[in-house]
């Protein structure tokens, strides 16, 4: 194909401004058009998360483009989660035993605006804002859209769109009601909402409490947890059920209501938050959902990426690399200078899919492991000798969260199928008291890796692999 060729992306968030970036190198037309102000002009945070979890699937996306050294700026190391119990106890509980692999809390709007500002150096990338996106038309390969400043309505069309306009995308809704395939569609909501909170900086810009971990305070069938900002403040998010409970959302309706739960639930963090209920009745509580669909592109030259075709609840911190590892796995299947955008679109979802699907399962799965199973012995135990045979054994063991986080190189599906074998195993021989933390090491890696191809097999067998 041409490079000369017109490429419209509808959305200008993460995924969008990435993508413009790397069809800007490749030497394509793009034209971007986001719903939203410039959020390098305007503030849009409306109570979304502020601060997201950066990890090394999303960091290979930005080698791709050449801007790692710019996005580290803009980082806060996280080697662990910080579990905080009921008395206020804490401990430290490492991502991985090997000491180079952490995540990073970073700016969503930060990394956001580097995006935009690197995707517009290129002549030949062009964004819009306040232009929403009303309908695409996917015979003809145009989108309708409305300018928010004008009020008007116009047509846009392109050699090849593709969406990345979220959740909510107006081509997946186009795909829906247009009925002129088969479609299929989900949008699942967890019972459970949740709401932006904050930690403010001490008065001289100082953290009020550890800075480089990712604090959980997990009570079973709800949590808190909140991660570290550049100007010392902590971005803090309650999950929490709208209606079930003796604390929900539903019922949480006045200062005093709200601040007996935290100081029940939560006294360590009500100590450290002064601006409670101010930010409570300020933030909107927001929904928690997965949103799946097939297919992602039609016979022609649309397609959707990002959330617009995988929408995931965010416990393993992936929905932002998921999405940059999308722009990944596409500028890849570009290589391959197939005939045309549909043979491009119907390449990049045969290779794609399986591992969205697979990420938005074990976001469900960390859901339950953050809010209750950190917090359980035989899972603290499980932590503690991966930890181990990861630190003495790095080149033979990663646990089912470091296949996922720092095995950039390994597809969500592998990660997921291999990790919860893993974790079956090992989770089985502890119960079962066939090993325990005070083994020799090697025998207990020979065990697990025995019990995990086992499980691997009869999987296999059965049809599950």
């Amino acid at each position: 194909m041409k490079k000369q060729q017109n490429i419209l992306i509808i959305g200008a968030g993460l995924c969008g401004s990435l993508l413009a970036l790397r069809l800007g190198q490749r030497g394509y037309n793009v034209s971007v058009y986001e719903m939203r102000p410039d959020l390098r002009k305007v503030d849009i945070n409306a109570g979304r998360s502020i601060n997201l979890a950066f990890s090394n699937r999303g960091n290979k996306a930005m080698k791709l483009v050449g801007i790692e050294d710019k996005v580290k700026t803009l980082c806060i190391a996280m080697n662990g989660r910080m579990i905080h119990d009921k008395k206020g106890n804490t401990f430290l509980s490492n991502y991985s035993g090997r000491d180079h692999e952490y995540i990073n809390s970073i700016s969503r709007g930060g990394l956001n605006a580097l995006l935009l500002d690197e995707a517009e150096k290129h002549e030949n990338v062009s964004i819009y804002f306040n232009k929403k996106c009303k309908s695409v038309d996917f015979k003809k390969t145009t989108a309708l859209f409305k300018d928010y400043e004008t009020k008007s309505e116009f047509i846009e069309d392109a050699d090849a769109i593709i969406a990345t306009d979220g959740a909510g995308s107006a081509m997946r809704k186009s795909y829906y009601l247009a009925k002129k395939f088969l479609f299929s569609f989900s949008q699942d909501y967890l019972t459970h909402g949740y709401k932006e909170l904050s930690i403010l900086p001490t008065q001289t810009g100082g953290y009020k409490t550890y800075k480089n971990a990712l604090h959980i305070w997990p009570r079973g069938s709800f949590m808190l947890i909140a991660l570290p900002n550049l100007d010392g403040s902590f971005t803090v998010t309650l999950f929490l059920s709208y209606d079930e409970g003796t604390y929900n959302f539903d019922n949480l309706t006045t200062p005093e209501i709200v601040s007996e739960f935290f100081q029940k639930e939560f006294p360590d963090a009500l100590e450290l938050m002064p601006n409670l209920v101010e930010d409570f009745f300020n933030n909107p509580t927001a929904p928690l959902g997965t949103v799946k669909c097939s297919p992602w592109h039609y016979k022609g030259n649309t397609l959707l990426m990002g959330d617009s075709a995988h929408a995931i609840v965010p416990f393993y911190g992936q929905g932002m690399n998921a999405s940059f590892e999308d722009v990944v796995e596409f500028d890849a299947v570009l290589d391959q200078n197939l005939e045309n955008w549909e043979a491009v679109f119907k390449a990049y979802e045969s290779t794609r899919k399986k591992d969205t699907d697979a990420i938005a399962d074990l976001a469900i799965d960390n859901f339950h492991e953050m809010k209750d199973h950190v917090a359980n012995p035989i899972f603290q135990e499980k932590r503690k000798l991966e930890m181990a045979l990861e630190q003495n054994f790095p080149n033979e063991y990663s646990s089912k969260y470091s296949l996922v986080t720092f095995n950039e190189d390994i597809g969500y599906h592998e990660a997921m199928t291999r990790g919860r074998a893993q974790d079956k195993a090992i989770l089985n021989m502890i119960a079962d008291k066939e090993i325990n933390s005070n083994d020799d090491l090697k025998v207990i890696l020979k065990k697990v890796k025995k019990a995990t191809q086992d499980i691997l097999d009869d999987d296999k067998i059965a049809g599950l692999k």
